[in-house]
């Protein structure tokens, strides 16, 4: 089997990470430079002169006289854990392939609650979908190739298959350009009809250059009648083959195949129907920024510091499902 050069490019070594944001010292001062890149700044007065109050970690604008935090405004917003663990925390998300559950965050930053751990686990995935959404602009074109899936399985004496109470829909689709892969789209739908896939189209996709490659499933094709769109429908139960050995699909069942051993491997299971969006992000962010290994921690760091603080109550009661 022939080499396939991204899997063997260089990431950050762990001796690497460390030398680098083993302090927090060293934490600080990479924070500071990622939340003002051009010097401190008030949010209030836009003032650039600042004294620091080391006892309470505060800056305060030498004119307004207001004070900030720098973890304020961002993912690690009154959080009690050093910036050493959330930075690691970090690092070990972004660098492992199949990603890491909360329990393992747990004993790998000796977290003492599991509870904790979940919370820093969540807040992080909620940062990689708050930036996915500011990307949505990035659309898929060219020739993409699309799935229907389902998460969950069956509840006990409930039903089976596509009826069971318990299964999650969402779409897949992956653009590919000259053959292989390029961007992933992962969403919840309400179901797998055309109303949903003509939705996620108008979203997700350049409607004008793109090319749709399907099973023979009806709602891809009445989206792409509706939208105009080229479409190229295989019915697999006409070939002797299964839809995984289509080569059509390849790299659409790929991606499937890796988020599959990303939830059953890493998690196990996802235990709560509210919180699936937020692990097809993280898998989606990882995947589409797996072409440089180096920069992805950074940028993860970069989506922290702009996105939103959110509250442990508030972490888990929202709904996230479309």
């Amino acid at each position: 089997m022939a080499k396939v050069k991204l899997q063997f490019q260089e990431g950050i070594s762990l001796n690497e990470f460390m030398s680098e944001y083993g302090t927090e010292a060293q934490c600080t001062e990479a924070l500071f430079k990622m939340k003002w890149a051009n010097g401190y700044r008030c949010k209030h007065c836009n003032h650039d002169s600042y004294s620091y109050i080391s006892q309470d970690k505060l800056y305060r604008c030498n004119d307004c006289r207001r004070s900030t935090t720098l973890k304020s405004g961002t993912v690690f917003q009154n959080s009690n854990q050093p910036l050493t663990v959330w930075f690691q925390a970090i690092y070990f998300i972004t660098q492992s392939k199949h990603g890491i559950s909360a329990m393992e965050l747990k004993r790998k930053l000796g977290i003492k609650k599991h509870d904790h751990a979940l919370a820093m686990k969540h807040k992080l995935m909620q940062a990689m979908q708050a930036m996915q959404e500011r990307e949505s602009t990035k659309e898929l074109s060219g020739r993409i190739e699309i799935d229907d899936a389902f998460i969950g399985g069956e509840n006990p004496g409930g039903k089976r298959g596509r009826g069971s109470e318990n299964k999650t829909p969402f779409v897949a689709a992956v653009s590919t350009n000259e053959g292989k892969p390029d961007r992933l789209k992962l969403e919840v739908v309400k179901s797998h009809d055309t109303h949903s896939l003509v939705e996620f189209f108008k979203k997700h996709t350049d409607t004008e250059n793109t090319k749709v490659c399907s099973d023979g499933l009806a709602c891809f094709s009445s989206a792409c009648k509706e939208l105009g769109l080229e479409h190229e429908r295989i019915v697999v139960s006409t070939h002797e083959l299964r839809s995984v050995d289509i080569n059509s699909f390849n790299w659409v069942n790929t991606a499937l195949g890796n988020l599959k051993k990303f939830i059953n491997g890493t998690h196990q299971a996802i235990h709560s129907t509210n919180y699936i969006s937020r692990y097809l992000a993280e898998f989606q962010y990882r995947f589409n920024r797996r072409f440089d290994l180096k920069s992805i921690f950074p940028r993860m760091l970069y989506a922290c510091v702009i996105g939103s603080y959110l509250p442990v109550h508030e972490l888990f009661s929202s709904i996230v499902r479309n």
